[in-house]
């Protein structure tokens, strides 16, 4: 039976070859040495690298997911203002795990290729809790909308892209004014005031260097 301390100390061993290396550049069997295994052992576990990496993102995020989820359930706190917390976790999770590839100067296509493990699981993650969180307010009467599932997952598209500024480099000022034009659509689309929204703006999440 898989050994959740085995199981960890593969994913800390790749966490810290990615702090010097490419991705591309290390192997199932430096892991192993890395994580003091046998390369056997590894395979109990993860069919593949790729199954690793797609392992060492869920961990990653696994903190910002339960925070969602808890959310989720705080139907005393304005919708909007749960979804802004929710990407405040989601942002500081990303910086946490991106930071060492800034300082292994990865490739653009390594960068790429880890906000897209990235983006699939965090937005298959969030867009059922955001749709749960946007129905109640529909429900509460504080939203008018009338697809939630959508509206989950058109916002998850663009913050999630725009937060980590890896598939589509912009300046902070593109950024800021990518979110400044969601939250005008959103104030529309939702029937809330202008300007009531704007909270949502948090300064780490346009700051590309927070």
């Amino acid at each position: 039976m898989p050994t959740p301390d085995k199981y960890n100390l593969i994913l800390d061993a790749l966490h810290t070859l990615l702090e010097r290396k490419n991705l591309s550049s290390i192997s199932v069997s430096e892991i192993a040495q890395t994580a003091g295994i046998a390369k056997g052992s590894i395979y109990y576990y993860f069919s593949s690298k790729d199954a690793i990496v797609e392992a060492l993102v869920e961990r990653s995020y696994a903190s910002s997911i339960h925070t969602a989820k808890l959310l989720a359930k705080q139907t005393d706190i304005p919708p909007f203002t749960r979804m802004a917390l929710i990407f405040q976790a989601c942002r500081n999770s990303s910086s946490e795990f991106l930071k060492q590839k800034r300082a292994a100067d990865a490739s653009i296509q390594e960068q790429t290729l880890l906000h897209q493990k990235y983006l699939r699981y965090i937005i298959t993650e969030l867009k059922p809790v955001l749709t749960e969180i946007i129905q109640q307010g529909i429900d509460n009467g504080e939203i008018s909308f009338d697809y939630p599932q959508s509206l989950a997952e058109i916002v998850l598209l663009v913050l999630t892209i725009k937060i980590d500024n890896t598939l589509i480099p912009s300046s902070i000022e593109e950024i800021k004014q990518t979110f400044l034009g969601l939250i005008s659509l959103l104030e529309k689309g939702t029937d809330n005031p202008k300007g009531s929204l704007n909270f949502l703006m948090l300064p780490s999440s346009y700051d590309k260097n927070s």
